[in-house]
């Protein structure tokens, strides 16, 4: 209903684009202005539409006398050079000629001497100018051609000249072309360009071309001016057009109906905005708003700031939520920075990666950092992101005790070893009476550096940890799905499915980390040498040993058997409790705890728009639970396909808890590497510049650290920092977010001129 405005408004862009080209071209600087100014009325678009017309005619013009100018000088210019250098071989020709033409007429056979020496002087000469490039291929050309009987000469010039075509400057040669005969000189012709012979001089021409330049740069300079105006006015001409394409009109064709979501909360900003457009524009009729009913789903709507915008994007990346369904860039704020830094647990390096988000934080308004390149902008608006990344990487690495792959003694340690033995390395035995004297304040005690078990001790303290933070990541994704059908108002899915995963969750690996747990708390070092493994125990806890094994405690066997029996039970409820109470329901027996999942209606102010609903629709009220029933009983039930689904969401559970929980040893294992990565890079840089003795220890220790930083920051800040980040996103993904979080929903994307972009460079491509 608008194409003739869309393509008027596409005209303009178009010669604004080659209006940013021309005097991107000119190196002239294209101001942008802070403010954004307002779409413009239709007479002003007629009038500016006639002005940037006339401009690019006249642009065009003046380009083209321009460039044809320069070319004819260009040509001048080696035509000169081309005279010059030839004027040398002609001359040197000519004394050839002379010499045999004396030395024939001195011979006996005077005849036959006059006329060779005659067809000497019909020798002829083709002269010109080639690129570099062209040599080779010239001369092969005019081989093949003319059977040889050319001889061609070349001499480079003294100065590089500029292409005409391509504007370059580039090593020219000037060829000398010798033949014989019409019929050679014919191809040599066609194979050659003429020199151009112009009737201009070349004083002549650079005073023409120097005014021909300036007038340009005069028009470009006024021009450059108001471009950036006429280009964000163009842009929401455009947008405005493509919005009201989208309206229908009614029967009359003199008014438009436009059917959009609102939020709740900007519906009196939306009344207001319709009640001003129709003040300013002077319309008879002003512009009014209804709400109406409807079934369909709302689109999504999360209000972010700059903080949680980073956030919110990585949830995003997986799908955007359905309506109203639980947002997980909540948590995400705290769990996703956390488990970044449990794989990149060092002090150091989370104080540099904090200084850095520091950084952008503070200067966050700079206008270079908005215009940087695409990976500074990339780390731009991940800012907050690195900064929690980098806040809680310094926590962790207190806790490990990790500070440049180094351990910082604060408190003092709690160890005695010489109780033990004196040695530089020593395995630190607890049990051995005086060598533990109490815990560090906080981490792991600094002497671990130094024994040689550290990294067993480091392995059982790391996979541990890992295990119980996974399953405690992933009960919570289950508990969060509790409270999506509790909205929604689907109550039979808690007990039926939420309730079942939870048990076979928790009576397994809930179990797990009990016995982690109450192993730590119960046994000692004294008493460590005779506690039972935890693995070989969970082991047994499926394979019923026919031997008695020691426990943990008394009574286990009773529990895990009572454990594996509430774990059986809940498989086949959480296969087939769902599809049959549906099939129940859909046979027509009475329903509890289902309803609609539905969202409320804006206003219910008619009486029409109650009617036009349905009774089947209204949410309020005492027969709401029958209402969802109804509802559910209309849909086409297909029993088949309700049981694949469940029984196919069944098995990914179950063995998705399995592969999950095995899944998120990556933080143990990341953290390993980065670790043991840190303490390479230490041994072999550092400490060998350290060792070296004082006369040239100072020398080289300088280089040492610029290199050591450059491979910190290159290697285990920027790589190591990424594959962590990978990681993160990763178990968020797949081990967290599925448990409660579909993602299926659509994005609200409101009109709005700030989603425009305002640069130039976008209009130029």
């Amino acid at each position: 209903k608008f194409v003739g405005e869309v393509k008027r408004c596409e005209e303009l862009e178009r010669i604004l684009a080659y209006l940013v080209q021309e005097i991107n071209r000119a190196d002239i600087p294209l101001p942008e202005g802070e403010t954004s100014p307002p779409a413009p009325p239709l007479k002003q678009v007629l009038e500016m539409q006639e002005q940037l017309q006339k401009l690019e005619v006249e642009l065009r013009e003046v380009t083209k006398n321009k460039e044809k100018l320069r070319k004819n000088l260009l040509e001048l210019i080696e035509y000169t050079h081309m005279l010059r250098v030839t004027k040398t071989f002609v001359k040197r020709n000519v004394e050839v000629l002379t010499c045999s033409f004396l030395l024939l007429t001195q011979s006996d056979n005077s005849l036959l001497s006059i006329d060779y020496s005659l067809s000497l002087l019909s020798h002829r000469f083709v002269s010109g100018l080639i690129n570099q490039g062209k040599v080779e291929a010239f001369e092969k050309m005019l081989w093949r051609v003319c059977k040889g009987y050319t001889i061609v000469t070349y001499a480079e010039l003294d100065e590089p000249l500029e292409d005409p075509e391509t504007g370059e400057v580039i090593k020219w040669y000037v060829f000398l072309i010798s033949f014989w005969g019409e019929q050679i000189g014919h191809k040599v012709k066609k194979i050659c360009d003429c020199v151009f012979w112009s009737r201009w001089t070349c004083d002549y021409l650079y005073t023409v071309l120097h005014k021909t330049e300036d007038y340009l740069r005069q028009v470009l300079c006024k021009a450059a001016e108001s471009v950036y105006s006429h280009v964000i006015q163009v842009k929401k001409m455009k947008a405005i057009y493509h919005m009201l394409n989208m309206c229908s009109f009614d029967v009359t064709n003199k008014c438009l109906i436009a059917e959009v979501w609102c939020p709740e909360a900007d519906l009196h900003d939306l009344r207001r905005a319709l009640e001003q457009g129709s003040r300013e524009s002077g319309a008879t009729i002003p512009s009014f708003m209804n709400t109406i009913p409807t079934k369909e789903t709302p689109p999504t709507l999360i209000r972010t700031n700059k903080f949680t915008e980073g956030f919110q994007n990585i949830v995003d990346a997986y799908g955007v939520g359905s309506y109203r369904e639980v947002n997980p860039a909540l948590f995400t704020i705290i769990t996703f920075p956390f488990l970044f830094a449990v794989m990149f647990g060092d002090f150091g390096h989370g104080f540099v990666m904090f200084l850095f988000a520091l950084l952008l934080v503070l200067n966050e308004n700079h206008p270079r950092l908005n215009q940087s390149q695409e990976i500074m902008r990339m780390f731009f608006n991940g800012r907050y992101i690195l900064l929690l990344m980098g806040l809680f990487s310094v926590y962790t690495g207190l806790i490990y005790n990790d500070c440049f792959s180094k351990s910082v003694n604060l408190f003092g340690s709690g160890w005695n070893v010489s109780a033990m033995y004196s040695s530089s390395h020593a395995p630190l035995d607890p049990s051995v009476p005086g060598v533990f004297q109490g815990p560090y304040p906080l981490g792991i005690d600094p002497i671990w550096n130094l024994a040689t078990n550290r990294l067993t001790f480091l392995n059982s303290f790391k996979m541990k940890m890992s295990v119980i933070l996974g399953i405690i990541h992933m009960t919570f994704g289950v508990i969060l799905g509790i409270f999506n059908h509790l909205h929604f108002r689907k109550k039979f899915n808690i007990y039926l499915v939420s309730v079942p995963e939870l048990l076979f969750m928790l009576c397994i690996f809930g179990y797990l980390i009990f016995m982690i747990v109450y192993k730590w708390l119960v046994y000692s070092a004294e008493t460590s040498r005779v506690a039972p493994s935890i693995l070989i125990e969970f082991i047994n806890m499926f394979l019923f040993p026919a031997s008695e094994t020691n426990g943990l405690y008394s009574g286990q066997e009773h529990v895990q058997r009572l454990l594996l029996v509430v774990t059986a039970l809940s498989v086949p409820v959480l296969f087939l409790g769902k599809p049959l109470f549906l099939l129940w329901l859909h046979n027509g027996r009475s329903c509890f705890g289902v309803s609609r999942s539905g969202y409320t209606l804006i206003r219910k102010d008619s009486e029409e728009e109650v009617s036009l609903l349905g009774s089947q629709d209204i949410e309020e009220g005492n027969n709401r639970m029958e209402d969802g029933c109804r509802e559910m009983t209309c849909e086409e039930f297909n029993f088949g396909e309700i049981l694949m689904t469940q029984v196919i969401h069944s098995i990914e559970y179950c063995l998705g808890c399995i592969s999950n929980t095995a899944s998120y040893l990556r933080l143990w294992a990341l953290s390993l590497a980065h670790a043991q990565l840190s303490d390479v890079l230490w041994t072999m840089l550092v400490r060998v510049g350290l060792r070296v003795d004082t006369t040239y220890g100072v020398l080289l220790l300088l280089p040492v650290i610029a290199l050591f930083a450059v491979l910190t920051i290159f290697i285990l800040l920027i790589m190591e920092g990424l594959s962590a980040f990978l990681h993160a996103i990763r178990l968020h993904w797949v081990e967290f977010q599925n448990k409660f979080y579909v993602g299926a929903g659509t994005k609200f994307v409101p009109f709005s001129f700030r989603l425009l972009s305002s640069k130039f460079s976008d209009d130029v491509a």
